[in-house]
């Protein structure tokens, strides 16, 4: 088994264990906090499943970095592995009894993204890639829709935490696609929009003011789908998760001249 392998393996198995851990503890009495904005929301189970991940991690690879939602772990700039981990993607989802949460974990290599893992475990769905490797759901391959008229194709976005302050949002890119597009949708994890992305659930994602652990896992699976990811400029810097795209593939170049007419 190759390393790449045992990283699949172990991130798998503790996605699982914090996914039971939500499963648990859903619609039932929380504790509820707030962090950057009145709707940022985490809860005492973001928190014990984040410590699950952690500590499993610097218990059997205590040389990897990682990059944790809640703060937890600790990076290295040298490391050759970092773990980029969103314990609970769709806190406030999971927070109000909306079933669309999942666990998140991805993993780079030398600064690329390798391994990546969602687990819904409401559906008991189980998203993965390893880069070259393709994508698969439940172990069997998947990929993007073959839909290449945008005015059929079903969007997918989310609205930042900052939105009643901030001047700068996708609330303009929002109307715009609801009037070129089939179909919108805003769901509440950004993790599970990429990965439906990747299985053809839906044709498109875009978002803004996203961090690394709400993207890491979920892009590469929709590359490794066969669809294309970029910044909604068509750049590279997505990763970050300031401004995300993806499709198809088919769908790209469509996307990013609506962001374009709308930035105009």
């Amino acid at each position: 088994m190759s390393e790449h392998d045992e990283i699949l393996e172990m991130a798998i198995g503790l996605a699982h264990e914090a996914g039971a851990i939500q499963r648990d503890r859903y619609e039932t009495a929380l504790t509820i906090e707030t962090k950057s904005a009145p709707v940022d929301l985490v809860t005492e189970v973001d928190k014990a499943c984040e410590a699950l991940i952690v500590s499993a991690i610097e218990r059997d690879r205590p040389a990897d970095a990682i990059v944790a939602e809640e703060g937890g772990g600790t990076d290295h700039a040298d490391a050759a592995w970092r773990w980029i981990i969103d314990p609970l993607d769709g806190t406030t989802n999971f927070a109000h009894g909306y079933p669309r949460f999942c666990v998140s974990i991805g993993i780079q290599e030398a600064g690329e993204a390798a391994v990546g893992v969602v687990y819904d475990p409401l559906l008991d769905e189980l998203f993965t890639a390893i880069r070259g490797k393709g994508a698969y759901r439940n172990g069997k391959a998947i990929s993007v829709s073959m839909e290449t008229d945008l005015s059929r194709g079903l969007m997918a976005t989310g609205f930042a935490y900052d939105r009643r302050k901030s001047e700068r949002d996708n609330v303009e890119q929002f109307k715009e696609f609801l009037k070129t597009a089939g179909a919108m949708r805003r769901d509440g994890s950004a993790a599970l929009d990429l990965c439906y992305v990747a299985a053809g659930r839906l044709d498109g994602y875009w978002e803004l003011k996203l961090s690394p652990w709400d993207v890491a896992a979920g892009l590469l699976i929709v590359e490794e789908a066969g669809g294309k990811t970029s910044d909604t400029a068509g750049g590279n810097d997505h990763w970050s998760g300031k401004h995300v795209v993806a499709s198809n593939g088919h769908l790209h170049e469509p996307m990013l001249e609506v962001l374009a007419r709308v930035a105009s």
